[in-house]
């Protein structure tokens, strides 16, 4: 109920214009992805990629680097930031840290500094609908699997208009 309320009121705001940050180019694009494959040895807190998540990084970066991020956020883990290291190097961007169980506060940070602009998100299984939803779009499904890696959202946002989502897939 409270995401729905912050996408309602995070809506409105789009709508009116309000606010020189919400100035600029008409569209903000949020891409979402997980991290690549981890390493499933049992107890190991941080895991970090494999050589097939290693891979699918570069993918990410093959497929984003064009489309000019000025912005990247990771969660605070081996993968994750592994995950958007080629990304980083070819934007010449430094990740950005966040809490991934703060999405509210994060998908209105979004809003606010990045109105107009490309930024790419990079979670985990259990974060990304939640973030999905704090962004006011509706997940195209219940949960992602443990063994799922290849889900590309991206996020459009226009003044005016609802967030729009589009799923794809990238990688292997």
């Amino acid at each position: 109920m409270k995401s729905l309320l912050l996408s309602a009121l995070l809506s409105l705001l789009l709508a009116a214009g309000i606010g020189p940050a919400l100035a600029g180019p008409p569209v903000t694009t949020i891409y979402l992805v997980r991290h690549g494959e981890k390493d499933p040895t049992p107890g190991v807190a941080d895991p970090l990629l494999t050589a097939a998540g290693e891979a699918r990084a570069q993918a990410l970066a093959n497929k984003l680097a064009s489309k000019h991020p000025v912005a990247l956020f990771t969660t605070d883990t081996r993968r994750t930031r592994a995950t958007l290291a080629p990304l980083a190097k070819s934007a010449n961007l430094t990740p950005l840290v966040y809490s991934p169980k703060e999405y509210d506060a994060f998908a209105i940070r979004l809003y606010k500094e990045y109105a107009g602009h490309t930024v790419v998100v990079v979670g985990h299984s259990n974060t990304l609908l939640p973030l999905l939803a704090a962004l006011g779009v509706k997940a195209p499904m219940l949960e992602i699997k443990d063994e799922e890696f290849d889900y590309l959202f991206k996020v459009e946002m226009r003044e005016g208009q609802p967030a729009k989502l589009k799923v794809s897939h990238y990688g292997n």
